[in-house]
């Protein structure tokens, strides 16, 4: 009796630590295990930090990309030359709209290629680095925007009959004090050139890029300007259903070209640590047995978490054009980051993911990478920046392009 006491004592004290043990693997278990398929090759990851301003960190690491892939040279090329310009060109068009314009440290993909074909490139090292102006070692636009802002509103707002055009030399004043002056001519690598000069110089025609999009409330296979703040120059996408969307990613890849990619991170699926998938947070659909009753039981709050730690063994919901439609008239599926897509994976479920670049530094646990599945790229994306000749001939001949 003395022994069977012990053995049930013996039984209780090892539960614990039982329980902990079968939790760690379950847990272990959760974790994605990614096997590459395609890796292009691209540029490093840089840090946008406290700044706005992804859209031209990825589409610059976008063009690194194409220069690599036509050249095979390297290149770092300054996203501060074209906030420098953009800003300007924002403010102008918020001036003549008298304030009737989102003046914002926001951008599209569009912007940086309008500014190149316009004004030109540089190199990194042809102009002041992000947040040096301001003695710091990373952009930080905190202070830059709280002086700018009310300046370009005043003007936009003026109660006079008549404005001058020194309202912008005064804007380009505080550009240049927070961001560098964008040089009119630099030495690189003992060359001498302009912007406009080195951009002709990288091999690359930026006529080749176009912008791709899915929705209905605009016809397929005619272009149309998506309608969020941020495409303020009402830059028109090409418009195609959301599979041949996919399809021209995956397209693309295949044919070793990367995509920038702009969409919706604010989503549940998007983690801090490097994943995203199109997790049914709404529903308990595709749990089974104590994980479904489990949900049932938790406050919407704690619902994200229990999602989370199910990593890549939680339900995905699938991605449909009614509901990529619905989230975006719906104002759930917004325009607030850009990234860049250059490979393709997938996990020890089968479930495949792009290699998306981001440019936070070196974050997450794939050191600035993030693995988004193809149903979170169908249900967020809002637009992407893509070489045409990356479409499939059947797109192409039914956009005309």
């Amino acid at each position: 009796m003395k022994k069977l006491f012990i053995c049930f004592l013996a039984a209780l004290i090892a539960l614990p630590g039982y329980a902990a043990k079968k939790k760690e693997k379950e847990e272990e278990s959760n974790k994605p295990e990614f096997t590459i398929i395609k890796q292009l090759p691209i540029t490093s990851v840089k840090n946008q930090n406290r700044s706005g301003t992804c859209w031209a960190y990825s589409t610059l690491s976008f063009f690194e990309s194409e220069i690599l892939k036509k050249t095979g040279k390297t290149y770092d090329l300054a996203e501060m030359f074209i906030c420098n310009k953009d800003y300007m060109e924002r403010a102008d068009v918020t001036v003549r709209m008298h304030g009737d314009c989102d003046f914002s440290q926001g951008g599209s993909a569009g912007d940086v290629l309008l500014i190149i074909k316009n004004h030109g490139i540089i190199p990194e090292e042809a102009m002041a680095k992000p947040g040096t102006m301001i003695g710091d070692t990373l952009a930080n636009f905190n202070e830059f925007f709280s002086v700018m802002t009310p300046y370009v509103k005043a003007v936009a707002t003026s109660k006079s009959k008549t404005i001058t055009p020194q309202w912008k030399v005064g804007l380009q004043g505080i550009l240049d004090a927070y961001l560098g002056k964008a040089p009119e001519s630099f030495t690189y690598q003992g060359a001498q050139y302009t912007p406009k000069s080195f951009a002709q110089s990288l091999g690359l025609d930026w006529n080749d890029y176009v912008s791709i999009t899915s929705y209905t409330h605009h016809p397929f296979y005619t272009s149309f300007a998506v309608e969020v703040q941020d495409n303020w120059r009402w830059d028109h996408s090409y418009n195609v259903p959301m599979d041949e969307m996919m399809r021209i990613i995956d397209n693309a890849l295949e044919n070793d070209y990367t995509v920038a990619w702009g969409g919706d991170v604010s989503d549940e699926g998007f983690t801090r640590q490097g994943l995203a998938v199109l997790y049914n947070t709404k529903t308990a659909d595709g749990l089974s047995g104590s994980d479904q009753a489990k949900w049932l039981n938790l406050k919407p709050s704690e619902r994200k978490d229990f999602i989370e730690k199910m990593g890549v063994n939680a339900p995905e919901a699938k991605p449909t054009q009614e509901q990529r439609q619905k989230d975006f008239d719906g104002w759930e599926l917004t325009d607030d980051h850009g990234m860049h897509i250059y490979g393709l994976a997938k996990d020890q479920n089968g479930r495949e993911y792009y290699l998306v670049k981001n440019s936070w530094g070196d974050t997450g646990d794939y050191h600035g990478t993030w693995y988004m599945s193809k149903a979170f790229i169908a249900a967020r994306t809002m637009d992407f920046l893509i070489n045409k000749n990356a479409i499939p001939a059947d797109i192409r001949q039914k956009l005309g392009i």
